[in-house]
């Protein structure tokens, strides 16, 4: 009798599980309460994968084996809750595919630079001829990978959510950016419960696999303290600290691994800003744990081009640069942002709070920012966060309006920041519909 597998979302991560299951001789449902975009319907016809929208069946659960959740259905929807009662296990997208494939997998997490991060560990794998694919939370789903093209190598991204549902999976190489509070709404406001949540990429590490952290954040190193890892571990830091891992000396990154140390000035670094110094540090560790040659590495993280929406140069404007900074969702990325702005910035920022606390950034909001346009249906945090802080507050109730006000605020030699600290999903989309629509108003100004 063949196994059944529901599978709950049919967005990216929902129908490449379903692609993946139908190819293994697994008969998959896919269940969606929300309408599903023309692009993944016909993607679920073509490979006769039979689907609902709009709702979840009562009778959902009859006959399934397993329940794979897509990560942005959270742990209380009915048809999650009401698996887990039944005993049904619920799984991610992530650990489903990882039965399907022998590829060398260089996981990437952390609550500010995976994106960043995983697509350079991918542009050194491509620039080093590796048959490499970028999967998880950034490009394709890694199981439609799996299923249509699988590789020898994989960087995946793996958000909190798709970890989650990670039990039996593992990553040949692990990476742990940072910890900042983010998605606290999501973890009953625990930040315990978060840091667990990102620990999960450890929990199967052995003494062939590799573990990579930041020595200076100061939650992650707590935690090491408190936990015995079985695998090689490796740091990276700011800090002229010796050890395996990387570090910065006299305006050198350093990486030594096993016996093997190469270096590079950071003026040859293609990304600016000590955030980026933290990722090209990262990606650099996993290159030389993968044997990628020393040249490629250094020329890999120095012609780097940067992703789309992450302190993205648009336009300078009549003197005035606009820089699309979407992907910034929590506060930790805005503060990356705003402490790499070397000119006085107008800052768009607003959306959807995941229960941020902006007194953080009171500092840098202070020394560099002269204007704020709040972006969002409800600004009142912002506001009242920021209105002693800054002369001038404002309010916009779309992304035309947002643009326009902050061109009437800037003035030349400033800056305009998109920076949100928020998620996106009051007005967009998603953070890329933001970003587009950002650039789209700049153009037209």
């Amino acid at each position: 009798m063949s196994r059944r597998i529901v599978i709950l979302g049919g967005g990216e991560s929902g129908s490449g599980a379903a692609i993946l299951a139908k190819k293994t001789g697994i008969d998959p449902f896919v269940s969606d309460s929300g309408i599903l975009k023309p692009l993944y319907r016909e993607l679920l016809r073509r490979n006769s994968v039979k689907w609902e929208e709009g709702k979840h069946s009562d009778n959902l659960l009859e006959g399934a084996d397993e329940v794979i959740k897509s990560p942005g259905i959270p742990d209380t929807a009915p048809p999650v809750l009401n698996a887990r009662r039944r005993g049904i296990p619920v799984i991610s997208e992530i650990e489903f595919a990882g039965r399907y494939t022998n590829a060398v997998k260089v996981c990437v997490t952390g609550s500010n630079g995976k994106t960043t991060t995983s697509s350079m560990i991918f542009h050194i794998m491509k620039k080093a001829g590796l048959n490499a694919g970028l999967a998880g939370n950034v490009g394709s789903s890694f199981a439609r990978m799996v299923a249509e093209n699988d590789h020898d190598y994989y960087s995946i991204e793996l958000s909190s959510f798709q970890l989650d549902g990670m039990f039996d999976f593992r990553p040949d190489i692990a990476l742990l950016l940072n910890i900042t509070p983010d998605h606290l709404d999501r973890y009953n406001n625990d930040m315990q419960s978060y840091v667990n949540s990102k620990f999960r990429i450890v929990q199967n590490l052995g003494k062939d696999n590799a573990f990579i952290w930041c020595r200076d954040d100061m939650i992650s190193s707590g935690e090491i303290m408190k936990r015995q890892l079985n695998t090689n571990l490796y740091s990276f830091t700011l800090n002229p600290e010796q050890g395996q891992g990387a570090y910065i000396e006299n305006n050198k990154m350093i990486i030594t691994t096993q016996n093997n140390q190469m270096e590079m000035t950071l003026e040859e670094l293609a990304l600016k800003g000590r955030h980026n110094v933290y990722n090209s540090m990262a990606a650099g560790i996993a290159g030389q744990l993968l044997r990628i040659r020393k040249e490629v590495i250094r020329e890999s993280l120095s012609d780097f081009q940067g992703i789309e929406h992450r302190l993205e140069q648009v336009l300078r404007v009549h003197g005035i640069d606009f820089i699309n900074d979407s992907k910034a969702t929590n506060v930790n990325s805005s503060w990356y942002a705003l402490e790499s702005m070397n000119r006085k910035v107008v800052w768009i920022a607003g959306g959807i709070d995941k229960g941020n606390d902006y007194s953080v950034l009171s500092d840098l909001v202070r020394e560099k920012v002269h204007a704020i346009v709040c972006l969002g249906k409800d600004n009142s945090k912002l506001l009242s966060a920021f209105k002693e802080t800054v002369p001038t507050v404002v309010e916009a109730s779309s992304m035309q309006d947002a643009v326009r006000s902050a061109y009437f605020l800037a003035k030349n030699g400033d800056s305009v920041l998109l920076s949100p600290a928020c998620a996106s999903f009051d007005l967009f989309d998603n953070y890329e519909d933001r970003g587009r629509q950002f650039k789209k108003y700049v153009r037209e100004l």
